[in-house]
């Protein structure tokens, strides 16, 4: 099974039957057609300076990003926890002492641990379902790949997908699905997201050499887990998605969306649905204008992080993200 291809099915039916949210094909066309530097998405580009980064040490830092990638959600109910205290802890803990993230260290992590290895000052949003997942990682990396998440990469054998494939085989917490309207749909935004980091991170070498990147879809994420808040924002913000009344005024006004129900489910496979359509009206754009090498470069990954940037950098003036209290995202 490809498990990319599975969520690219799972965004279409959604976008297909929704009733709360309508993707504006003129909308993600205007928006193609008005960009003035396309290039610039197609560059993409990753923070080094956020994450831990050594060029001499890529075992340490491939173990770094997958544990980012394990605790990379719900942030929203801590109005002062963002992702960069998630990353820049973690980078610290591990400059601190480079056997912090060692597999037989997480693989017996309680809530107050995991606090702080993050240096936060007080309990974290679903502080025992991270421990959870991050004693899952250390013991099944330990199980399976020798306590190397480096080690979980090089037998993808430079496909993303298929690291996708064996990290939701692997860790059940990245096994990022749901049943709807009595079919299974398939998301898995952080395992998507370990493959986009390694790429990015690696500047697309070495451990992060993946010849099927465009194969990912857009991850709501980073990078961030908060994409999958902050992207749906900047495309309503944008005219692309459009909320029916009811959903709007849920969102607008702060009420909880439940994990897996009708309305996240139509905010998070719409989402994905918008952003591959408007991959393939920027593709279609730079071919026409004979920017075919630049077109090839334009992948759902770096359109993702472009995206999260708009967000970030208009938070303040954006309507409020929906709420979703869950591991995945």
């Amino acid at each position: 099974m490809d498990p990319c291809l599975s969520v690219r099915q799972t965004a279409a039916h959604v976008a297909s039957t929704a009733s709360l949210v309508t993707i504006d094909d003129a909308a993600i066309q205007r928006l193609a057609a008005s960009l003035d530097d396309v290039a610039s998405i197609a560059a993409g580009g990753f923070d080094h300076q956020l994450h831990y980064w050594d060029a001499e040490q890529p075992d340490a830092v491939a173990q770094y990003l997958l544990v980012v990638d394990a605790l990379n959600f719900c942030f929203w109910p801590d109005a002062e926890l963002e992702y960069e205290q998630l990353a820049g802890g973690l980078r610290r803990a591990l400059l601190a002492d480079p056997r912090a993230l060692d597999a037989g260290r997480l693989a017996v992590l309680d809530g107050a641990d995991v606090r702080r290895l993050l240096q936060w000052p007080r309990p974290l949003p679903l502080e025992e379902e991270r421990a959870r997942l991050l004693r899952e990682v250390g013991a099944a990396l330990l199980d399976l790949y020798g306590g190397l998440a480096a080690n979980l990469v090089r037998a993808a054998g430079g496909s993303a997908v298929r690291l996708v494939r064996l990290t939701t085989a692997a860790f059940p917490g990245f096994r990022d699905h749901c049943v709807y309207g009595g079919r299974q749909l398939f998301f898995y935004k952080r395992a998507q997201i370990w493959a986009g980091d390694l790429y990015g991170c690696f500047r697309g070498q070495g451990l992060g050499a993946f010849a099927d990147i465009g194969q990912l879809t857009m991850f709501a994420g980073e990078r961030h887990a908060r994409s999958y808040y902050r992207v749906p924002v900047v495309l309503r913000e944008r005219g692309i998605l459009l909320y029916a009344a009811p959903l709007a005024a849920a969102v607008d006004g702060g009420r909880e969306l439940a994990a897996g129900g009708c309305e996240e489910v139509e905010i998070r496979g719409c989402t994905i649905a918008a952003v591959e359509r408007l991959r393939d009206a920027l593709a279609a754009r730079l071919e026409g204008e004979g920017r075919g090498a630049e077109a090839a470069q334009l992948c759902s990954v770096k359109l993702d992080w472009w995206l999260w940037e708009e967000g970030e950098r208009d938070l303040h003036r954006h309507r409020p993200h929906h709420r979703t209290l869950t591991v995945y995202y």
